[in-house]
């Protein structure tokens, strides 16, 4: 066999184990998600939030993850009789319809306005002199 091949070979076979490379596989990165799911789930619970509330301010995490947490701390503060914790950040209404078509409307005006504030872009060249007067460069010939 040739060296130059045994080398690489023999690093691969080396690494193929190695989790120092950062590489995750797919089992990892799942167990990864349901554990903050989980943990979404159980924090959601304990500042007595709704499991529906939970969904909509966690709508990336999994709700069947965010689920089981939430009844697990559910059970966890049944059986030790504890209360939640009430949450000291208010939270804020979701927005309307007429809300979000106010906004949208007022952002198209200020962008129209923006737009006829703009100057015109200058038709000779990047520096905007129309004087006939600039020196001309001279061709040189070697």
């Amino acid at each position: 066999m040739n060296r130059a091949l045994l080398l690489p070979l023999l690093l691969a076979a080396g690494l193929s184990g190695c989790d120092l490379l950062g590489i995750e596989s797919g089992s990892v990165t799942a167990a990864k998600k349901e554990a903050e799911g989980k943990a979404v789930g159980g924090a959601c619970r304990h500042a007595m939030r709704a499991i529906e509330d939970c969904y909509t301010l966690n709508p990336k995490a999994q709700k069947a993850a965010v689920y089981a947490g939430w009844r697990e701390m559910d059970e966890y503060l049944r059986e030790t009789k504890g209360e939640g914790i009430a949450p000291v950040i208010p939270r804020t209404p979701p927005k309307t319809a007429a809300q979000i078509a106010a906004e949208a409307a007022s952002a198209a005006e200020a962008q129209e306005a923006h737009d006829a504030a703009e100057p015109e872009p200058a038709p000779h060249g990047k520096s905007g002199r129309t004087d006939k007067t600039a020196p001309k460069r001279q061709a040189t010939t070697h």
